[in-house]
């Protein structure tokens, strides 16, 4: 049963990294992404809308598992102060490694004058703050996780302004914001909070997943959380009650009426957000348990090395965008997004329809299940490596 349960989580994690996939795809080959919003409604289509709201799910999913998997990591090491120490140390390289090897596969920009810190760091600061947490009782971690996850909200109407220590703190807890520091341009597009809230919550889900825990007593859980987020959504959603700075209003089509309903704020994620994404997807994993399948394997493959997979796909479709540039006529360095080069706008003429981009999608992820598949077996075959469990 515990390989099941890896499954399950694997499945769930798998499914999440294509759609992710497709999100960055769409992002660096749809026609003027760069430039604009496909949740804005006044200009998007249903379609475009569509593509992007699907990928909601992607960042919250990551996080909650990645809280799930340290638990499972903790039980390994029996060892609780062994645990702090992997995600203290954990935490810290992928704060490092969002700067350094991620803000590069995004930009390919070696002046590194435009740096994005999204969810690998995101991850890595909240794997710190769970370090400390994991010597809390776990009823202590749960109420602290959903303090942070109902409650962050509270917090909307501080807005600061400036480039102080403080408004850099205020900036990488709460507020999104682009700062100039130094020569550089610094966009906190992922601030921390709600994703501490959520990795805590996460960690007290693993213990669903401890010898001896009822397999249908764990599934219960799942499907009951999973239906009273999704419920709780559509009730404060619905009465545009706390929870979300953007109400939603009737549109001039039932289409678009419902994608003002489900157009909530990811930047960061309000607590609508994280309900309508969260409940459905715990109802997936309880339902995944029940899924065995030959057609799962490629998504297993993806979820089972799902940090080698992000930085990998981000590479791969950044070199394919700036080969398509040449092709099509243009200079390849426009895609070296440094921070001159985007407020240049120079790429809002440059892009493919939303059929072009599906379909370099399907052609990327064919390109990447045999490069993890390799990288799995690697896994498998000689565990007892140390630094595997860091990629």
């Amino acid at each position: 049963m515990a390989a099941a349960r890896i499954q399950s989580i694997d499945l769930l994690r798998g499914v999440v990294m294509i759609l992710m996939a497709l999100d960055h795809v769409r992002m660096y080959f749809g026609q003027g992404t760069w430039y604009a919003e496909p949740t804005n409604l006044a200009t998007t289509t249903p379609l475009l809308f569509f593509t992007r709201w699907i990928t909601h799910f992607c960042a919250p999913v990551f996080v909650f598992l990645a809280g799930t998997s340290a638990f499972l990591v903790g039980i390994k090491r029996e060892n609780i102060r062994l645990l702090s120490q992997f995600l203290l140390t954990r935490g810290l390289w992928l704060i490092l490694t969002e700067i350094v090897v991620v803000n590069f596969a995004w930009t390919f920009d070696s002046t590194y004058s435009f740096i994005i810190l999204q969810v690998i760091w995101a991850i890595g600061i909240s794997m710190v703050i769970l370090s400390a947490l994991v010597f809390l009782p776990d009823i202590v971690i749960l109420l602290i996780g959903l303090a942070l996850v109902f409650g962050h909200n509270l917090l909307d109407g501080i807005r600061v302004q400036g480039n102080a220590p403080a408004d850099l703190l205020w900036y990488t807890l709460h507020q999104p914001q682009v700062v100039s520091v130094g020569s550089r341009l610094v966009n906190f597009v992922y601030p921390v909070l709600p994703w501490i809230g959520l990795m805590a919550l996460g960690y007290v889900s693993g213990t669903l997943y401890r010898q001896g825990f009822p397999d249908e007593k764990r599934r219960r859980w799942f499907l009951t959380i999973g239906i009273c987020a999704t419920m709780l959504f559509l009730i404060l959603r619905g009465l545009n009650l706390y929870g979300e700075p953007t109400h939603w209003v009737p549109q001039v089509s039932p289409i678009f009426t419902l994608m003002a309903f489900l157009n909530t704020t990811k930047y960061p994620p309000s607590l609508h957000f994280l309900l309508m994404t969260m409940g459905p997807a715990l109802i997936f994993l309880w339902m995944s348990e029940f899924i065995r399948h030959k057609v799962t394997t490629p998504v297993l493959v993806f979820g089972n090395v799902p940090f080698f997979f992000y930085i990998i796909h981000l590479y791969l479709i950044h070199t394919f965008a700036m080969l398509w540039l040449a092709y099509s006529g243009r200079d390849w360095q426009e895609y070296i997004l440094s921070a001159a080069v985007l407020r240049s706008g120079s790429l809002s003429s440059f892009g493919l329809g939303l059929g072009g981009v599906y379909l370099v999608w399907i052609v990327v992820m064919a390109l990447l299940y045999p490069i993890c598949r390799w990288y799995q077996m690697q896994k498998l075959n000689d565990p007892s490596k140390w630094w595997l469990s860091y990629l």
